[in-house]
């Protein structure tokens, strides 16, 4: 089941914090706010998409170093940097380093708002696209060894003929084999086996 997408809000300024949850509230997507990078590290649940509005320059762990941690743990959330115009270099510093988007302070609310709607887009399909990856190597761990060596090969291209001497079995096995790994992948074809070889792969 696919989390809830959630906004969240790493800024020192209580006022900013209080401002941007409105707006994200104003379009209806749910919203975390901190007042920390560790904060924001403490009670963040791995896995859950959305995005994160982050404030370039804060006391204790910087924005830089927050998108270093995040990295550091494998968490993809794309990263929106609010910046004043002093730290538009630091700015770029932080697309550099991951960071999706940066708006200057003052900023426009629809845009903002725009920005953070494509963010959040983007994380749910990597979120689904993840889902589906987990599905279909469930799929595979449910394979028996041999059922794997004839999967392997089947969708390396081997043919039936192909698979027997690659494992010295009878054609006839091969089939048998074949047939159990089509019904526990549930694909409909081989088209669709090679592509459920190749998705956990994907990016």
């Amino acid at each position: 089941m696919i989390n809830e997408p959630t906004v969240f809000i790493v800024d020192d300024d209580d006022a900013v914090r209080r401002f941007l949850s409105g707006l994200v509230h104003s379009i209806d997507l749910r919203v975390e706010a901190h007042a920390s990078a560790q904060d924001f590290l403490d009670a963040y649940e791995p896995g859950c998409p959305g995005c994160l509005l982050l404030d370039v320059r804060m006391p204790g762990m910087s924005g830089l170093e927050l998108q270093r941690e995040l990295a550091g743990h494998s968490i993809d959330l794309p990263v929106i940097i609010l910046t004043g115009h002093g730290n538009v270099p630091v700015a770029v510093q932080a697309m550099k380093a991951g960071a999706v988007d940066f708006i200057e302070k003052p900023f426009n609310n629809e845009l903002l708002l725009d920005r953070i709607q494509t963010a959040v887009a983007q994380s749910m399909r990597a979120d689904t696209g993840q889902a589906k990856r987990n599905e279909i190597l469930g799929r595979v761990a449910l394979l028996t060894p041999r059922e794997r060596q004839v999967f392997d090969l089947v969708v390396a291209g081997e043919s039936n003929k192909g698979v027997a001497r690659r494992l010295s079995i009878s054609e006839k096995t091969v089939e048998i084999h074949r047939g159990n790994v089509m019904k526990k992948m549930r694909a409909k074809s081989l088209a669709s086996l090679v592509r459920m070889a190749a998705s956990p792969q994907d990016d």
